[in-house]
């Protein structure tokens, strides 16, 4: 059934995510159990707790990203992917636009999007602090290195 409102399916077949015993349940990602097999930029540390690598999903990636203090990604972007994040802990910031001239901080609590396709770079703007955040993605936590920058054209960014 779709909801003639919006389009929303409400109505469908899960059945595609049954387990061997043709039981459909939640899967749960044990701590320590996550996937750190992930697409990564620099010394960034991606580890998926919902993924189509250890779970059943198939249009989503759910993760935690690490960065210690004064970290800053490769310039990259995510493809096709959607992109969401919410600060845990610590100060992030995200340059982007020609020349990365643009930014855009984050503190703990605050919540990202980044769309498709853009070009970015994320840093850690403490030398001190870890930088942690919770990341999705749909579909897949797709990483497109590009070639890097200069440290020197990143506004205020320093490393530790």
């Amino acid at each position: 059934m779709t909801n003639t409102n919006s389009g929303i399916l409400t109505e469908g077949d899960n059945s595609s995510y049954a387990g061997a015993d043709g039981k459909v349940v939640p899967v749960v990602t044990r701590a320590g159990q996550e996937d750190t097999d992930t697409a990564q930029s620099g010394d960034c540390v991606r580890v998926s707790g919902v993924s189509i690598q250890h779970t059943p999903a198939t249009k989503i990636w759910f993760g935690q990203v690490s960065n210690v203090p004064g970290y800053r990604s490769l310039p990259h972007h995510h493809g096709e992917a959607e992109t969401g994040g919410y600060v845990l802990r610590g100060h992030g910031r995200i340059y982007y636009g020609e020349n990365f001239a643009q930014f855009q901080d984050m503190k703990t609590g605050d919540w990202v999007f980044v769309p498709p396709f853009m070009p970015h770079v994320e840093a850690n703007m403490s030398v001190t602090e870890e930088l942690v955040w919770l990341t999705t993605r749909t579909p897949e936590n797709i990483v497109v290195n590009l070639d890097d920058v200069s440290d020197e054209i990143l506004a205020d960014y320093r490393r530790a």
